[in-house]
């Protein structure tokens, strides 16, 4: 299995969605987070904001499925300017079900 972890503009995120689950990709959570990338944030005129609002996706898939969650939040998450975000993917070596106590296959 694999664990995909995405940061996303918030703006993106209905459509980010609506693509990975037309990918057949649903089961996801998300959360709001403040960060910056290498930009070290934006300045607008005098002001300089430090951390931007984003949204982070976390999913699980297994191992083939990887390859089409990344396509598609590139696919519907890509301005083409600084700030779209980071995919970051890992392996999962352990995974349960809280409600039966089972290990996910």
């Amino acid at each position: 299995m694999k664990l995909i972890k995405a940061v996303i503009r918030p703006e993106k995120e209905t459509e980010v969605i609506r693509t990975l689950e037309q990918a057949g990709l649903s089961a996801l959570t998300k959360w709001d987070v403040l960060g910056r990338g290498r930009q070290r944030g934006i300045q607008v005129g005098a002001t300089t904001y430090g951390e931007l609002s984003k949204l982070c996706l976390m999913l699980v898939v297994k191992d083939e499925e990887a390859p089409k969650a990344v396509e598609a939040i590139l696919a519907s998450a890509k301005t083409g300017h600084p700030g779209d975000g980071r995919i970051f993917v890992s392996a999962v070596k352990e995974a349960y079900t809280i409600r039966t106590g089972k290990p996910d296959a």
